[in-house]
Parts: structure tokens; sequence; C-alpha cells
């Protein structure tokens, strides 16, 4: 592996972070982490660091550093890691596969992610319910996608494995704040392959840090819905 030096500033209750650390994981590059809660959960009093308020446009993680060149927002990041490393790519052999890839990609940071985020953000029960619906729909596609190949765009993990890594940390946290359904089979099993995977290791959840999330959200909705009243 390259001997550039690499530095993710990020925290693990973020599921932008988490799809570029899983990445960096998974493709064995070696690399160091800066602790940036994201804005909305930044503890009072925190000193974000210079170098990341200089570099991050939007003051909002992650941001990567590699030998001095900057890069924030997660996506373009994990494209940046593809140029930078060539080994242990997280994209397929062939133009027509890379780009089913990419398609993917975008599908499940438009379609998992919005609704996945309207479910913890959400302060309404039937809001929550329209969030959790949605995002169950959407994982009827990903159970299609799964009915012909193991993982999310082939026969390997692939960036679309990193931007699932996301989701899939904070599923028992997300049935807690409100998300119903069932997931189908197939899903399931991916979630379980997934957990074998070297990058899971390094962003895998903890009961404690489930709890934390929970209860950060839970505070959110009372301090919402008392401004409300």
């Amino acid at each position: 592996m390259s001997a550039s030096t690499v530095t993710l500033f990020g925290h693990w209750i973020c599921p932008f972070s988490v799809r570029v650390e899983f990445a960096l994981a998974q493709r064995g590059i070696e690399y160091t982490i800066v602790d940036v809660p994201p804005r909305a959960v930044r503890p009072k009093g925190f000193v974000v660091p210079e170098e990341f308020i200089a570099h991050s446009p939007k003051l909002e993680v992650p941001m990567v550093k590699i030998d001095g060149e900057y890069l924030a927002d997660s996506i373009p990041i994990l494209e940046w890691l593809e140029e930078k490393f060539a080994d242990s790519s997280l994209l397929p052999q062939g133009d027509d596969a890379q780009a089913i890839v990419r398609d993917r990609v975008e599908w499940l940071n438009k379609n998992v992610y919005r609704p996945m985020i309207g479910v913890y953000y959400g302060t309404d029960a039937a809001l929550i319910q329209e969030s959790s619906v949605a995002f169950m729909k959407a994982m009827e596609t990903v159970d299609q996608w799964l009915q012909t190949s193991p993982w999310l765009a082939g026969d390997t993990p692939t960036l679309t494995e990193a931007i699932m890594a996301g989701v899939y940390t904070r599923l028992d946290g997300l049935r807690r704040l409100g998300l119903t359904g069932e997931l189908p089979a197939s899903v399931q099993q991916h979630i379980e392959r997934c957990t074998h995977l070297v990058g899971w290791e390094k962003v895998q959840w903890s009961e404690e840090q489930t709890n934390d999330f929970v209860g950060r959200f839970l505070k959110y909705r009372e301090i919402q819905n008392a401004a409300k009243n």
C-alpha cells in the first residue's frame, strides 16, 4: 500500500463519515482520524480544528487530507480515493460495470438516506412513519439487486457497500426511533455478509454507541416538540 499520509476528519455518528472510513479500512489504506462531530451534535465549547475550518467549505464532516491535499463530501472523497490508490479498488473492471456502481451509489444516497434521516430527525409520528415506509420501499429495490448477485453491484463488495455501511451501523437505533417494517431476507443476508468485511470491523457500533445515538435524537425530539407547544 502507498506510503501516503491519510487523515480522516470525521465522527462515528455521521453516516457520511462511516462511508469513508469503511472504504479506507476495506481497501487497507492506513489512516488516522481527527474526531470532529457533525454540527448537529457538536458539543458546546468544542474547538473545531483550524485546519478543518480552512478546508471544509460547509464545515461539515467528512473531510480527508492526503499528503497535504484536502477534499470534503463523502461521495467525491470515495472517488478521490479511487484516483489516489490503485490497490484494492472498490470499483469493478470495465466502464459499464463502474457506471452501474456509480448509478446505484447515487440512488442509495437519495432513496435510502433521505428517509433514513427522516426517521431519526422526525418529531411527528406520522412523518416518522412516512419516512419508515419510504425506507422500506427503497429496500425492495435493494432486494431486487440482491436477487442477481451477493453484493449490491456484482460479485464483490464495491462503493455501494461503503454507502450502505452508514445505514447498517444504525439499524438497531433506527428501530428504537420508529423505523418499522420487515427487511427483505436478501437484505438481512447482505447485512450478515457485510459484518464479515474488514471495513465493517472499523465502523460497527457498540451497544453504547447505539444508546448514545438514540438518546441524542430522543432529546432532540423532546426539545423540538417542547418548542412547538
